[in-house]
């Protein structure tokens, strides 16, 4: 999303996209801290934001790192965790997750040590080969084999810290928390997702999570109407 302002600070309906994914894991009551790993530069400027709306009895701020393994492996160290005690990594640009989703997420680490949000896939799915002139189909990979990544991804402390930690040794880096658990021999289970669980990626998707907002917002106007009368 080209612009001078990094997506997580982005208003919206009038708030960052920060504090929006901040609320959803604050409403949690099973949740008893949130760490959030920016960039230096940024550091301040999110320290403010947490105070502005309330955080900073919540919310700790840690220095990232030039990617995100790099970032989440410092927010790991950053933790007064025990190994048996679960962590849930979220994208700060999902700013739509619901609590019901988080709560299920942390219900399915209890039960397996490790699982993330998914949704299945709709689309037809090409393996392709990239060429200099664009791509050429090698496969098609049938759906019911793939879903699509989401956050929260939750483990078990001391599990991901391992992982994290054979990864650094070997100079593996993977694409998101659960590639790292995967390659390190350990399955992750799924549970389900929504589509209203965006990636603000492009401007098209804050439009989009404005929609859902409003509908949110009017369903719950509708429950507060029907309560009261």
């Amino acid at each position: 999303m080209a612009g001078p302002k990094p997506k997580q600070f982005l208003a919206l309906d009038g708030v960052p996209i920060l504090i929006h994914s901040l609320r959803a894991f604050a409403a949690v009551s099973r949740v008893t801290g949130i760490y959030v790993a920016v960039r230096k530069t940024e550091m301040e400027r999110v320290e403010v934001q947490i105070a502005e709306h309330g955080f900073t009895d919540r919310v700790k701020v840690v220095e990232g790192g030039d990617i995100r393994q790099e970032s989440v492996a410092h927010a790991l160290a950053a933790l007064p965790a025990e190994a048996d005690d679960i962590v849930l990594v979220h994208d700060a640009v999902r700013p739509l997750i619901d609590t019901a989703t988080i709560e299920r997420t942390i219900d399915a680490v209890i039960e397996t040590g490790a699982a993330i949000v998914g949704m299945p896939a709709v689309d037809t799915i090409k393996q392709v080969e990239r060429t200099a002139h664009g791509a050429l189909i090698t496969a098609t990979i049938p759906r019911e084999f793939v879903v699509l990544a989401q956050t929260p991804q939750g483990f078990r402390y001391g599990l991901l810290k391992n992982a994290f930690a054979e990864a650094e040794a070997d100079g593996f880096v993977g694409t998101d928390e659960a590639s790292v658990v995967e390659r390190a021999g350990l399955s992750v289970a799924v549970v389900p997702g929504s589509q209203v669980n965006l990636k603000i990626t492009q401007a098209g998707d804050l439009e989009l999570a404005e929609f859902y907002l409003k509908q949110q917002r009017e369903r719950s106007q509708e429950t507060i109407a029907r309560n009261v009368n």
